[in-house]
């Protein structure tokens, strides 16, 4: 397999062109079309999108909807302090964290927090995380907006005004700790023209926690493993999709999280029925996509998984050309960055 390595992943950006807030407008950020079948590359802006697709096409689109996961509190019986970032719910009511700092939230721990929440360490999780059940006065839900935070990138380095600027104008399905932010474009008036156009929207959910963004830490990319992420898709979307490949209209994702929804769920035969479990897959170059025939995402990482999803789609080097285009260009990269429209 060539481009295994993980150097083969990385490229210059200065740190200049990481966005650290979104732009007023969300359709005004700038596209970069790729055609993936003659390398050519056009520079535009988002609400054109419709004019680069066709009618028949069906965009598939990830309506989680970001938590305020970030919580803080004191140790009990100790002068420090610490962190939780939610990731998932279990049946029985606890949650699946990550915790800082690791080394001392040992199973017994309790964090006191405001509103008199507790926060117990019951359990070891899964790569270092946590299971953590809350003790509160009323429903822990109900005290999470005024409790938590909106967890964001490291790389964005201030508060967002208004929480809703991280938060996609469709997220609806509660649960995630980082946004689908190649949806972040989307505004009504776009929708409209897509509606115009005689393209389709359909929904399906993927709750994004560390698997999305965990750093690659191996040599040989094909060693890395992802953590488990909980989708789902329901009975109308897995219509939706057949509907529309038998048509022979294109399926084309909305983000990194959608294409893997997407090729987790469907079968060996490239059909959808409805589901939800966990998913762990992994895209890198040479991978066999069976039902995404394009994409919409941001600008990613060096080094990351999300870069080497994008170019097991767009091409190992027509992505890394396209990302020297967008650096030479001055494109404003990663959440709150311009996009790249892979057709």
């Amino acid at each position: 397999m060539k481009y295994r390595n993980l150097s083969d992943y990385d490229y210059h950006l200065p740190p200049e062109l990481i966005a650290q807030a979104p732009l007023t407008k969300r359709d005004g950020s700038r596209m970069l079309v790729l055609n993936r079948q003659s390398g050519g590359r056009e520079h535009t802006t988002f609400n054109k999108l419709p004019f680069y697709l066709r009618e028949g096409d069906l965009l598939v689109l990830n309506n989680t909807k970001v938590i305020p996961a970030r919580l803080t509190g004191n140790v009990s019986g100790k002068d420090k302090t610490a962190e939780i970032l939610l990731l998932h719910k279990l049946t029985n009511g606890d949650w699946v964290a990550m915790a800082k700092p690791g080394r001392r939230l040992k199973p017994g721990t309790v964090i006191e927090m405001e509103h008199s929440v507790q926060a117990f360490i019951v359990d070891y999780a899964d790569k270092g995380l946590r299971v953590v059940r809350f003790s509160a006065p009323e429903p822990f839900e109900n005290l999470l907006p005024r409790l938590g935070k909106v967890p964001l990138p490291p790389y964005i380095k201030k508060e967002v005004e208004d929480p809703d600027q991280y938060q996609t104008i469709y997220a609806f399905e509660n649960g995630s700790a980082a946004a689908p932010t190649a949806g972040f474009h989307f505004t009504k008036e776009v929708f409209e023209a897509l509606k115009i156009k005689g393209v389709s929207v359909t929904f399906i959910t993927l709750h994004i926690g560390p698997g999305t963004f965990q750093p690659v830490k191996v040599q040989d990319i094909r060693e890395h493993i992802m953590h488990q992420e909980y989708f789902r898709m329901d009975a109308n979307a897995a219509a939706d999709l057949n509907k529309h490949r038998e048509s022979g209209g294109r399926i084309i994702a909305v983000g990194s999280t959608a294409c893997r929804v997407l090729e987790t769920a469907a079968d060996s035969a490239g059909k959808f029925e409805a589901q939800e479990g966990w998913t762990g897959l992994y895209i890198y170059p040479g991978f066999n996509f069976r039902v995404v025939d394009a994409m919409l995402t941001n600008f990613h990482l060096p080094r990351s998984s999300l870069l080497m999803l994008v170019a097991a789609l767009g091409g190992y080097d027509q992505i890394m050309t396209a990302y020297r285009d967008a650096v030479e260009k001055k494109y404003r990269f990663f959440s709150f960055g311009d996009c790249m429209l892979i057709l």
